[in-house]
């Protein structure tokens, strides 16, 4: 394109020559570039024919290279916005699909809450909160010894007639402990409701504290006998945040149980002391199997003397007998060889007598 724009310069300023000189009125110059001229002309004329196809053809190829780039860019759009689509679109479907489900955790929270407020209807009768305790405490039981009745019972009845609701057999220097779960739950509750004044926190307060010495001096009369269990009790309270109350808050209560030897558990503290009781359990098995086996080995091994005196016995009784019968085969082989020469000597004998 460079090429042709500086021809036609070049053109132009011949005709500018052309021009100048035809002013100076010289004839024969004037002839020859009119000549010049007419051949100019035609080649300018068949320059801006070539030109003209040129460009035009420059032009066709651009604009099919711009109708192919864009083609290709259209293309590349397409498969791009089809792949965005695609994803979008199981991006929603996701995010449908979490909605749901949060639908449900909803609705499952929705009936939880339910299921708690009846709890609460429930516990605050004193007889289901009692039967609530002995179930929660006979789960951990379960949990712990499983199925067992040589190591616990639930509902035993001691010899003075209290009926406790657990009793434990555990190993000396334990001994049998009895268990008797407690759930003071009204004067907690308005005690620790802060949306109350605090007096009537204060006085409910009071209340616990009161309540809970009562259970640990039941406990401690009734079911802490002299020969027959052991000198402590478990009084186990089924809610958590009652036995963190008053070991935060209340620890006059924790030393008058420890006085009592009535020790204050939660179903965590419950599950770890039984499981440590189960693993003491446990080793004792394992000890009185183990003496068991070291006596059976003790036998063991006076048996196997018996028997290494009585192989060693047999050992030289085989040997014995392996040497008279490689004795006896050797003196088979010597009859043997002696037969045969007996035969060849036979038929020496034989075949002589005949060629005489």
């Amino acid at each position: 394109m460079e090429y042709i724009i500086i021809s036609l310069l070049g053109l132009i300023i011949i005709l500018l020559i052309i021009i100048l000189i035809r002013k100076n009125n010289n004839e024969e110059i004037t002839l020859k570039l009119g000549k010049f001229e007419t051949d100019i002309t035609k080649e300018l004329g068949e320059f801006k024919f070539t030109f003209s196809k040129s460009l035009n053809q420059d032009f066709k190829e651009l604009n099919e290279t711009i109708e192919k780039r864009l083609n290709y860019i259209n293309d590349k759009v397409n498969e791009r916005l089809d792949n965005n689509f695609e994803k979008t679109n199981k991006t929603f479907a996701s995010i449908l699909e979490r909605i749901s489900k949060i639908d449900e955790a909803q609705k499952k929270i929705d009936g939880l809450s339910n299921d708690i407020i009846g709890l609460q209807s429930v516990l605050t009768d004193k007889k289901t909160r009692g039967i609530f305790g002995e179930t929660n405490l006979q789960y951990i039981l379960d949990s712990i010894f499983g199925k067992n009745d040589k190591i616990y019972q639930m509902q035993y009845t001691l010899s003075n007639s209290s009926i406790v609701d657990a009793i434990l057999f555990a190993p000396e220097p334990l001994g049998t402990i009895a268990i008797d779960s407690k759930f003071p739950l009204e004067n907690y509750q308005t005690m620790t409701n802060t949306k109350l004044d605090k007096s009537i926190r204060d006085n409910a307060s009071k209340l616990f504290k009161a309540d809970v010495k009562k259970h640990i001096d039941a406990i401690k009369e009734k079911y802490i006998i002299t020969g027959e269990t052991a000198g402590e009790a478990i009084m186990f309270l089924p809610a958590e945040a009652i036995f963190a109350e008053i070991n935060a808050y209340h620890l006059d209560l924790i030393e008058y149980s420890y006085k009592a030897k009535v020790w204050i558990t939660s179903p965590t503290t419950l599950m770890s002391t039984l499981t440590i009781i189960s693993m003491i359990l446990k080793n004792m098995e394992r000890d009185k199997y183990a003496k068991v086996i070291h006596d059976e080995l003790n036998r063991l091994g006076t048996e196997f003397g018996r028997y290494k005196e009585r192989w060693d016995k047999l050992s030289r009784s085989i040997n014995t007998v392996s040497k008279d019968v490689e004795d006896i085969h050797t003196t088979t082989d010597k009859i043997t060889k002696r037969f045969a020469s007996i035969n060849n000597v036979n038929l020496e004998i034989t075949e002589k007598n005949e060629l005489e």
